[in-house]
Parts: C-alpha cells; sequence; structure tokens
C-alpha cells in the first residue's frame, strides 16, 4: 500500500491579484448616484448625491484599472512551458 507516487510538478503557477477596495468603492458610489435621483429632498439636492457618487464612482474605476495594471506588471515575463501529456495510440471507444 505505500507505493511511492511519482508527481510531477505544476505546469503553471497561479497569482492572484491583490486585495482591494475598489469594488466596494465603486457599488456604494454607483449606489448614490441612482439613490441621488430619488432622494430629492432629503437635506441637499438630489443631483449633489448623484454628482457625489459618480465622483466617487469615477475614483474607484481609476483604482480598479491601476490595481489591473500594476498586477499584470507585477507577473513574470517567461514560465517554463510543459504541455500536456499526449497518449501514443489514439483513443477508441470501447466494443460493446
Amino acid at each position: 500500500m505505500s507505493a511511492k507516487r511519482n508527481v510531477p510538478e505544476p505546469g503553471e503557477q497561479i497569482y492572484s491579484p491583490r486585495p482591494s477596495w475598489a469594488p466596494a468603492f465603486f457599488a456604494f458610489g454607483l449606489a448614490l448616484a441612482i439613490c441621488g435621483i430619488y432622494a430629492e429632498g432629503f437635506m441637499v439636492r438630489g443631483w449633489i448625491y448623484s454628482i457625489i457618487g459618480l465622483v466617487v464612482v469615477l475614483a474607484a474605476v481609476r483604482g480598479l484599472v491601476r490595481g489591473g495594471v500594476r498586477d499584470f506588471y507585477r507577473l513574470p515575463r517567461k514560465q517554463k512551458v510543459r504541455g500536456a501529456v499526449l497518449p501514443i495510440e489514439p483513443i477508441k471507444p470501447p466494443r460493446g
């Protein structure tokens, strides 16, 4: 039962992006911009909420794009290419 298995190394490395608050700010700004349409008369004019929301949305989009570009250029330029092992014989369906 304790047969030694030869497990090859993985062929590719996976790089996950860094955590970011930009998607949360994007959602908050979008909600504020949409709610500004219906918030007429609550403390200030409704279009003020929409403008504030759109500014937050633009700042969040800028953060998302800059984070994506930064993560892209953080990756290594080349990886060792390892292809899949192809079968020696063509695969045939079983005869039934």
